[in-house]
Parts: C-alpha cells; sequence; structure tokens
C-alpha cells in the first residue's frame, strides 16, 4: 500500500469538490498552487469556459486528469434516446480531447429523470436492460477513440432518478459480459461513497482485478446525513473505512491517482484554498 502521509503526489481533486468557488479555470490554478497535479472536471464546467479553453487551461498548468465526468443517463424514451446517443458521443470525444485516461458513467435511473422530458415509468427493469444496450453502443463508439468508460455504481438511494446500476456485483456483470476479453476498454469507478457499505465488496474488488478497476474516489459518509445528494464528508469525518478499501483495491494493482469527489453545500461554503488544503491535509492522515 502507498504510503500517502508525506506527499501528495497521487492525490486529484474531482473539481465538483469546489464548484461554487469558481469556474474550472480558477479551480485547476488552484490545484497548481497547491501542487496537486491531477483533476477529474465535470461536463457542465467544461461547457461554461468551451472546451479548448479548458484543455488549454489542463495543459499550461502541466495537470493529468485522473478521469471525465461524466457520460451516462442512458435511460431515455424512445423520442430522447438519440439524442442521448448523440450526447454521450461527445462526452467520448471532450474526454478524449482533454486526454482524460477513462469517462466515468452515471448510468441513469428511470427515463423522466434520466432524461427529461422522457416519458415516466417505474419499470427498473426495463431501465437496467436499456443501460446495458446502451453501454454496449457506446462501447464500439469508445473503442475507436481509445477511451475506456469506466462505470460507477451509486449508492442504491440513488437507484430511480441517478443510477439503477448500485453494486460491484451488478456493474461488474455487465462488464463480463459486454467485455468478456477484459480488453481494458470497460471498467469502474469505484467510489467510496457509494459501495463503502457493501458486504460483497472485498470480494467483487478482487473479481474486478487491476484490469477492470479504472478509477477510485474518495470521500466520507457522514452520520447523520443530512442531505442525500450534498452532505458528503471530508475524509475521516464519516464512517466508512477509506484506508481499508484503498488497500484492497491496490492489492489488485490499482496504481493510479485517488480522486477527491465531495458534493457538500458545508465545503462549497468554505475558500477554494482552504478546502483543498483540508483535502491534501485529509489525503496524507485520513486515505
Amino acid at each position: 500500500m502507498r504510503d500517502f502521509s508525506r506527499d501528495h503526489r497521487w492525490l486529484s481533486i474531482n473539481t465538483a469538490t469546489v464548484r461554487r468557488q469558481g469556474d474550472l479555470v480558477a479551480i485547476i490554478e488552484a490545484c497548481a498552487r497547491h501542487g496537486v497535479r491531477a483533476v477529474s472536471p465535470w461536463r457542465d464546467q467544461v461547457a461554461d469556459v468551451g472546451l479548448d479553453r479548458a484543455v488549454r487551461a489542463v495543459r499550461d498548468a502541466g495537470l493529468d486528469l485522473s478521469g471525465y465526468c461524466r457520460g451516462g443517463m442512458f435511460v431515455a424514451d424512445a423520442a430522447h434516446r438519440a439524442a442521448a446517443r448523440d450526447d454521450n458521443r461527445r462526452a467520448v470525444d471532450e474526454a478524449r480531447a482533454l486526454g482524460a485516461p477513462c469517462l466515468v458513467l452515471v448510468v441513469g435511473g428511470l427515463p423522466q429523470f434520466s432524461r427529461p422530458g422522457s416519458a415516466p415509468s417505474k419499470k427498473l427493469a426495463d431501465a437496467h436492460r436499456m443501460v446495458e444496450e446502451e453501454i454496449a453502443y457506446l462501447l464500439d463508439y469508445a473503442r475507436s477513440a481509445g477511451m475506456p468508460l469506466a462505470l460507477e455504481p451509486l449508492h442504491p438511494m440513488y437507484a430511480a432518478d441517478r443510477a439503477c446500476v448500485n453494486t460491484m456485483r451488478q456493474a461488474l456483470d455487465i462488464c463480463d459480459r459486454l467485455d468478456p476479453q477484459r480488453s481494458g476498454a470497460l471498467g469502474l469507478a469505484v467510489d467510496v461513497y457509494h459501495v463503502y457499505w457493501d458486504f460483497e465488496l472485498e470480494a467483487q474488488i478482487a473479481r474486478a482485478g487491476g484490469d477492470r478497476l479504472l478509477a477510485f474516489h474518495v470521500c466520507d459518509w457522514l452520520v447523520p446525513t443530512t442531505d442525500l445528494l450534498l452532505d458528503r464528508g471530508m475524509m475521516g469525518d464519516g464512517v466508512a473505512d477509506i484506508p481499508a478499501i484503498r488497500a484492497a483495491v491496490e492489492r489488485e494493482g490499482f496504481d493510479g491517482y485517488v480522486e477527491v469527489e465531495i458534493l457538500s453545500n458545508r465545503w462549497w461554503s468554505q475558500p477554494m484554498d482552504e478546502v483543498i488544503a483540508t483535502c491534501i491535509a485529509r489525503f496524507g492522515t485520513a486515505v
């Protein structure tokens, strides 16, 4: 297991962590000031400054990317399915332009939440089928672009609106069906916030192996959690055993950036430099 206590060279900041404190360019510049070597931008933040400007900002700061957030939201009614496919191909193209090592997929839940304007449904089984069909469709395009897809299982509380893929077992079953050769084109983004509770977690991390572990995200689960979306905790403030989970992924050969992704009204209210400094400090003590 890598020793993070003395330096933060393997820290990446997911730009959602400080999204309210500045635009993407300001976030990149702040990360560079603090000696953070990698970021993972969100598509809306890239769109706000423009893709060309985002590419220049990353290049000028000398930063790597640990991923690109996000493709997916696949579930749609027939009238919106083509638009969803076009949107996901654009996400692949943006990830490639930015030099991301993978495009993170949040797959969507019921159609009315995944693609607003779609006819409402309560049939999660249909959503499961469509997710797999659409990942298979996107996989061909992503392979041609050389962009690995990182399927991110989300906590079951998001099954209806954000992601109907909720466990590593479920995500790996999809990977095994769509990429049985384990080509590196399809794998997982493992986010502590979403999977810390899973009683199969260590077994499924071992099943994934190094070739399917494409990204690793950290934050903490607070008790009580006051908002199901915007109350993630800083590492060390909650109940997730983050070092144990990191040890498990590193035993399988994961040696990439560890990405801090904190969606939190509390941390969004703090100055950007203070939040990044706290992330660095906790990276050395709680990750």
